[in-house]
């Protein structure tokens, strides 16, 4: 892809960007630069968002193209804290197989986070966390499928701008977190959820505690046992916009927002969380399913399991969730990423 230089008019950094564009997002001061040099006759007003070799050059990203594919996994263990957990990274290793050898996902376009990683880019921090959000969501076009991944650590504080039903806003909880803070819901909406174009389409799959609404869309699905469900509506008026631009975000979770999640050897002699070994097996067992199919399978294995251990009916049960930007019919819509 040909590039040229740019320097941003605020900060002073350079950039590398496309010879096309002609607005770009600078990530050293957060502005949008409309560029003094254009290769090309002048078209619709796109911003490209950079990312600056400075983070991490492992991270670049390939070359825009249509019906590209892009992941970025968290896998959070917490050595040495006194909650730490055992499953994240076999969590994380499950999900690398699935989406590079069954979903075509190609292994350079997938961005592993976890205290194991070498780079010191890839260890989940704040920051580098932040970082590779922006990454998957850059360039982002029609055709494109993101996909998140998080299993780690979450917490509730209470929401300050009044945009939770329940009060709480939820947070994800970096390997940092207790020196540099959370990262709330509102946060990961914002940078991966709203910018999401028409003909685009992200899936969250989160296993961890008070998931249901990890990143805030806008419709959470409600199904009971013989499959009927319905779509509960958690837009406030006046509150923050919380849909995309025009794509598609559909999130899994491991439990409903006031629910617990965990990692298990119930199901391998490794632990892993209920809700990723569930949708593991599921995807490789039932090619082709759709949603409801998919979400009633995941059901079944994580309440047989907990029914076996003892936990079905306690406090400690656990239900995945389905939510989304969009309503839809989950049992004639096929899961596809």
């Amino acid at each position: 892809m040909a590039t040229r230089k740019e320097r941003c008019s605020k900060c002073g950094v350079t950039l590398l960007v496309p010879l096309e564009e002609r607005t770009i997002y600078c990530p050293v001061c957060r502005g949008i630069i409309i560029c003094k040099t254009r290769a090309t006759p002048p078209g619709p007003v796109v911003i490209y968002r950079v990312w600056p070799s400075q983070i991490s050059p492992q991270l670049n990203p390939p070359t825009p193209a249509h019906g590209r594919k892009r992941a970025v996994l968290c896998g959070i263990t917490y050595q040495g804290h006194e909650n730490s957990i055992e499953g994240s990274i076999n969590d994380v290793s499950l999900m690398v197989n699935l989406l590079n050898k069954k979903l075509g996902f190609p292994r350079s376009s997938i961005c592993v986070l976890t205290e194991e990683e070498r780079d010191p880019y890839r260890i989940p921090t704040k920051q580098n966390i932040r970082a590779s959000l922006r990454w998957l969501i850059q360039g982002c076009r029609s055709g494109d499928s993101l996909v998140f991944y998080y299993s780690g650590h979450a917490s509730q504080v209470r929401d300050r701008d009044g945009d939770e039903i329940d009060g709480y806003d939820e947070a994800l909880l970096p390997v940092d977190y207790q020196t540099e803070g959370r990262i709330l819901d509102d946060e990961i909406n914002a940078t991966i959820v709203r910018p999401l174009p028409l003909g685009a389409t992200l899936h969250a799959i989160i296993d961890t505690c008070f998931s249901g609404t990890f990143i805030d869309l806008q419709f959470v699905c409600r199904i009971n046992r013989e499959g009927y469900f319905k779509w509960d509506d958690h837009r406030i008026p006046h509150a923050a916009y919380k849909g995309t631009s025009g794509g598609c975000a559909i999130s899994i979770s491991a439990c409903d927002d006031h629910q617990n999640s965990g990692d298990t050897t119930a199901f391998t002699d490794n632990a892993t969380g209920a809700l990723t070994y569930s949708f593991v097996r599921t995807l490789e067992k039932e090619p082709g399913l759709t949603y409801g199919r998919l979400l009633i399978a995941i059901h079944e294995k994580i309440s047989k399991k907990q029914d076996k251990i003892g936990l079905k009916g306690s406090h400690s049960a656990q239900e995945p969730v389905l939510s989304s930007s969009q309503r839809f019919d989950i049992h004639s819509k096929t899961f596809t990423l």
